[in-house]
């Protein structure tokens, strides 16, 4: 009998850090409703994985991954009965996924696959009631691999570009007082550069862009309507950025002048409004889980000053992937979006790197110690490739700001050349 739903609840772990030369496990949350176990780790891995039996459980090995602390042990009820991570060797973290006694899963059930090195999705396709009380799939089979998936499922990946990819690193060198996330990726070739793309950071006002295509999803499903309008509660009127919160509570706006102004000028208010004329953060969190976002979480309205909300470069890359290549929107609603995200007004981080010509569809973001931007970046040529950056700084640094720029202007400048070369 099939137990699709019957699986963990979703569940995240963030773990310490590692020693140096060692991929460090970033996170792991399994969503009940796709029935899959997302792993995310700091550096590429090639996972291991078998089955074994007495009790049933599946076993997902991650070499060169050292894990700090003692075993880790999340208790499930029904078809799973516990997740626990651990430390196998010196160089290997362990995930067994430990299945309740009655239950089973079938090795050629289980696909393994990951849309870059360090993202891997186990999909658990079926578990079942068993009546053998021995071993069905014997003592320790192993579980078949997949390649590497096109990223974001749309994007067929290329290599890392080790040349731009240096550069950045000499430009990090200048900047050791931040902690910056980097995930860049050309759409003609899919080559892109990497570090700490899927690693968690404060979402700030980037977590506007998908909010902006879950609203026009609804409105391409009929559900909402574009030319309703909104009125602004008091209990949804915030501080930080934006025009709306000094106008009186009961004022009634369109909904498309709210989700302008949700982007264009990063109004907190706006965004408010929308996200409650969504359903709030428990219909737009498995929204954006479906879409593979797996770092990218509402946990309070805005302004969420203390940075609860969270994303990570990566995640706004995949969203930006899915929206250039026409996978969540209809033509007319993806034609608006990026009408309204080519207007944002803040250009002082990516927008500034690149060169006269080019359009950048994005959305910022900025906290005291955060600072972010991420978009669709297309050249006078027509080349388009996608960029997301997230900086964790002190307090008001504007030297994250300088690096954003700097890291654009080199990307942008090396796309260029390899332009040109190729012609």
């Amino acid at each position: 009998m099939n137990l699709r739903f019957l699986l963990l609840s979703a569940a995240s772990v963030v773990l310490l850090s590692a020693p140096v030369n060692a991929a460090r496990l970033e996170s792991w949350y399994f969503d009940q409703a796709q029935n899959k176990l997302n792993i995310t780790t700091e550096s590429g891995v090639q996972p291991r994985a078998f089955l074994i039996n007495n009790p049933a459980r599946l076993v997902i090995d991650l070499p060169g991954t050292d894990l700090k602390g003692n075993t880790l042990r999340q208790t499930y009820g029904s078809a799973v009965r516990e997740i626990r991570i651990g430390k196998f060797d010196q160089n290997t973290t362990r995930l067994v996924v430990e299945l309740a006694p009655g239950y089973t899963v079938k090795p050629d059930n289980v696909l393994i696959k990951g849309d870059t090195s360090t993202h891997w999705i186990i999909n658990l396709s079926s578990i079942e009631r068993t009546t053998n009380s021995g071993s069905e799939f014997g003592d320790k089979i192993p579980v078949q691999i997949g390649s590497i998936s096109p990223f974001a499922g749309v994007v067929p990946l290329g290599s890392e570009m080790s040349q731009l990819s240096s550069q950045v690193k000499s430009l990090m060198s200048r900047y050791k007082s931040l902690d910056p996330g980097i995930f860049f990726i050309d759409l003609e070739t899919g080559n892109y550069i990497d570090y700490n793309g899927e690693k968690a950071f404060a979402a700030a006002s980037t977590i506007k862009f998908p909010i902006l295509i879950a609203l026009f999803q609804e409105i391409d499903a009929g559900r909402i309507k574009l030319n309703e309008s909104l009125v602004m509660r008091r209990d949804l009127m915030t501080g930080g950025s934006g025009t709306m919160q000094y106008q009186k509570p009961g004022t009634r706006f369109s909904l498309l002048e709210t989700a302008t102004k949700m982007i264009t000028i990063s109004d907190n208010t706006a965004t408010n409004m929308i996200i409650n004329r969504l359903g709030g953060k428990a219909k737009l969190n498995p929204r954006f889980r479906s879409w593979g976002l797996q770092n990218t979480v509402i946990r309070n309205l805005l302004g969420d000053f203390k940075g609860t909300n969270t994303t990570s470069p990566k995640d706004l890359v995949r969203l930006s992937a899915l929206v250039a290549n026409n996978q969540l929107l209809s033509n007319s609603s993806r034609t608006r979006v990026l009408d309204i995200m080519h207007r944002v007004q803040n250009r002082s981080l990516l927008a500034s790197g690149i060169g006269k010509g080019a359009k950048i569809a994005h959305k910022t973001g900025t906290l005291g110690v955060i600072l972010g931007d991420a978009g669709i970046i297309e050249m006078p040529n027509g080349k388009r490739y996608l960029a997301g950056m997230i900086v964790r700084r002190p307090f008001g640094d504007s030297r994250a700001r300088d690096f954003i720029s700097q890291v654009s202007r080199s990307v942008y400048g090396y796309l260029s050349q390899q332009r040109v070369a190729q012609k």
